[in-house]
């Protein structure tokens, strides 16, 4: 098991996988607030106010692109750490 993770880490196929799962994670919550809670969910959320606006439409305009730039930050963030675990972090 040990000469696995070894070798994940000297092959980098470890890092990528790693790299690609943040990413995948990053685009669904992505696509959740954006298309999710902006355009399907918006009808549920239309009896919830904020800001002078139902939900919904506050989520259509303003939070998927607060949650995006959130995202942009837990990704770099993220990708620091990993970059750490797996000794190819630039200094």
């Amino acid at each position: 098991m040990a000469d696995t993770h070894t070798r994940a880490r000297t092959d980098g196929s470890g890092y990528w996988k790693a790299n690609l799962r943040l990413i995948y994670i990053c685009l669904a919550i992505w696509a959740l607030v954006s298309f999710g809670f902006g355009i399907l969910l918006r009808p549920l959320l239309s009896g919830i106010r904020i800001g002078g606006t139902d939900l919904g439409f506050w989520f259509a305009q303003q939070g998927s692109i607060l949650v995006f730039l959130a995202l942009i930050f837990f990704y770099a963030w993220r990708m620091n750490k990993l970059d750490r675990d797996f000794g190819v972090e630039e200094e």
